[in-house]
């Protein structure tokens, strides 16, 4: 019988339930069964990757295995109760799904990101934790294992799950994600992303007159009834009319004809980039991840890639994708486009010599342009780096990735919340979707100063352009598009400001040390055949914060050197990678698989604070715990984190 560390889990507590037919769901209950808990928040582009990454798993293991997603908000919509319902459904969640607004359930397991997987076994223990994505091979493993373990034991139950599924809405749109109006014709096209098809509407954006795929998830070329798509998003019309579209859960670009109706891919290969993938090459052999919108810009398709927090390019003519701006880090960092940070940009718009972006996690509005000196638009691009030559990349509105609310005035001081979308104006400003403040916002270049265009748009994610200086807002949760007439004046909304519900980790002055646990899953290793297979980048904002230890090395321990004065506050920023292998001698090729996650933790330097700050990518944490292997502990796993 296998022997693995375990810990009592925690019981279940939070607001509601939802997928369960109204049925309060508990441990205890599900005793006999293997629970998978899946710490999400909708905002969060991996957590949806983790969503899609568990659907095998759990039609594999379906008279065997609970998945159970503990929702946990990061932004005050998503702690509304109608707003998590909404996700459940736009997202197309097939388990039942604890409501926890007061990350009561978070912090019984001590979770520190977004997403977190933990493994709780048929008599109550957990088993494993994960964090971030790419974990399923490993999970598969463990479920097989735990499966035979307790059929053995006769501690495992089969039968039935407790998902229970809400009842179908009608309606022409569902969730609507992204709108173009079609040139030359007055139509609009929407992207109908929860029902993975795109809809053409009359000039009055509102009766549908062609539905474009066959509304199945999938990747399947061909004319408007036989196509598919997978929760597109983006669209944006070439200078031959033919639409680009974002669709975001194929990773993967395809085009679509206004005239025949027929739909192709450009870009992607229907799998998702991990890092270490080619960045730069032929549309068709480039891996892409989450393209959220797309834009023509400089003579390219620029592709705001949310899952890899970065902007790329599609070249139509030659027919190749590169990467074009950010790093992959996950924040607000400005300066030249091989250096700057974005958190999953969602919206773009072209106006004049700028790229404006819609920057979703760090609530904030960039923007891209050649620097001074740069060559210009008639020069070929240069990917020799895997970034064009004299790009740039400044921030308009925002400061962060814990900052938000709605606030007007002064770009400097001014709050968005989790905008999804961004519209050119003709004056030369622009409208921002501020989707998780229902409102539109307006923010004006010449005078650095936001305002507010008009609220109570449930969730609107984006904008077009009509007739007679008319904006039509995609109201995605009220599933429909809104004619507004721009205003005069703006619309007064009180102030409101937010952080994050997180709460700051209390961390000692001086040494600390930084600990990612990985531990490879059973019957792999960690692949060295090539050099080191881990590594560590870590960072902090302010970069004040963090005396020593900063910067990339392949040691998932690190000893850092924060700040000597108590009171200061800030971000650690920390993202591993683990690339673990089968551990077969005889077979030369054996099946590979990469672990990683970003972590921005809170801090704050206190005297009394930890000296070591745990972060676990796959396992867990039993460093100084004699009794973590003792499979009949009864530790309580939030006590037991936190000893640490």
């Amino acid at each position: 019988m296998t022997r693995r560390a375990r810990v009592r889990a925690p019981e279940l507590r939070g607001r509601a339930w939802l997928n369960t037919g109204g049925r309060e769901l508990t441990l205890a209950g599900l005793r006999g069964r293997i629970v998978l808990l899946d710490f999400w928040t909708f905002c969060c582009v991996n957590c949806l990757h983790v969503l899609d990454e568990l659907r095998d798993l759990e039609r594999r293991y379906a008279d065997t295995l609970v998945v159970v997603g503990v929702h946990s908000p990061k932004f005050a919509h998503e702690a509304e109760p109608g707003a998590v319902v909404d996700a459940v459904e736009r997202y197309d969640v097939h388990h039942p799904v604890l409501d926890d607004p007061e990350l009561a359930t978070w912090q019984q397991y001590a979770v520190r990101a977004w997403p977190t997987l933990v493994v709780v076994d048929p008599e109550g223990y957990v088993v494993a934790q994960h964090a971030g994505e790419g974990h399923a091979h490993a999970l598969d493993t463990l479920v097989g294992e735990l499966v035979e373990e307790h059929a053995a034991k006769g501690t495992l139950r089969r039968g039935d799950g407790p998902y229970v599924p809400p009842e179908p809405e009608p309606g022409v749109l569902r969730f609507p994600g992204k709108a173009l109006r079609l040139p030359g014709t007055g139509r609009f096209l929407v992207s109908d992303t929860t029902r993975h098809q795109l809809v053409e509407l009359a000039e009055d954006g509102e009766t549908p007159l062609r539905r474009i795929g066959d509304g199945v998830r999938g990747l399947v070329d061909g004319p408007p009834g036989t196509a598919r798509f997978s929760e597109p998003q983006g669209l944006a019309a070439l200078p031959d009319g033919t639409v680009v579209v974002a669709d975001t859960v194929n990773h993967a670009l395809r085009s679509y004809d206004p005239v025949t109706g027929f739909v192709g891919t450009l870009a992607g290969t229907g799998a998702q980039w991990w890092r270490g993938g080619s960045v730069r090459g032929p549309a068709r052999e480039v891996a892409l991840s989450s393209p959220w919108d797309v834009a023509w810009f400089a003579d390219r398709v620029w592709v705001a890639m949310a899952g890899t927090h970065q902007l790329w390019t599609y070249d139509p003519a030659a027919g190749t994708v590169a990467l074009t701006a950010g790093t992959a880090d996950e924040g607000l960092v400005d300066g030249p486009a091989g250096e700057a940070w974005f958190a999953q940009p969602s919206g773009l718009a072209a106006a004049g010599d700028r790229l404006w972006v819609a920057d979703a996690e760090t609530s904030a509005l960039r923007w891209v342009r050649r620097a001074d000196g740069a060559r210009t638009d008639s020069e070929p691009y240069g990917h020799g780096d895997a970034y064009a030559d004299g790009w740039e990349v400044r921030t308009a509105v925002g400061t962060g990735l814990f900052d938000f609310g709605h606030r007007d005035g002064d770009a400097e001081q001014a709050l968005l919340q989790h905008p999804l979308g961004v519209t050119a104006l003709p004056d030369g400003s622009v409208a921002v979707a501020d989707t998780y403040n229902h409102a539109l916002r307006r923010y004006d270049p010449a005078t650095g100063r936001v305002s507010t265009l008009a609220t109570d748009l449930r969730e609107v994610s984006d904008a077009v352009l009509a007739d007679g200086g008319e904006l039509l807002a995609v109201e995605s949760a009220r599933h429909r598009l809104t004619r507004l007439r721009l205003p005069d004046e703006a619309v007064r909304v009180p102030s409101v400001a937010h952080r994050t519900r997180r709460a700051a980790t209390g961390v000692a002055p001086g040494a600390l040390r930084l600990d990612v646990v990985f531990r490879a899953p059973a019957g792999q290793k960690l692949d060295t055949r090539y050099g080191p297979s881990t590594r560590l980048r870590v960072s902090a904002t302010p970069p004040e914060l963090l005396a020593e230890g900063a910067g990339d090395g392949t040691d998932l321990t690190r000893a850092l050197v924060l700040a000597p004065d108590a009171g200061t506050e800030g971000v650690l920023h920390v993202s591993a990678m683990a690339a673990s292998c089968d551990d077969d001698p005889a077979n030369p090729y054996p099946a590979c698989h990469v672990h990683q996650q970003d972590w921005g933790v809170p801090v704050r330097v206190t005297p009394d604070g930890a000296r070591r700050l745990p972060l676990v990518l796959a396992g867990l944490d039993t460093d100084g715990d004699a009794d973590a292997t003792d499979t009949d502990a009864d530790t309580d796993a939030a006590t037991d984190a936190a000893d640490h």
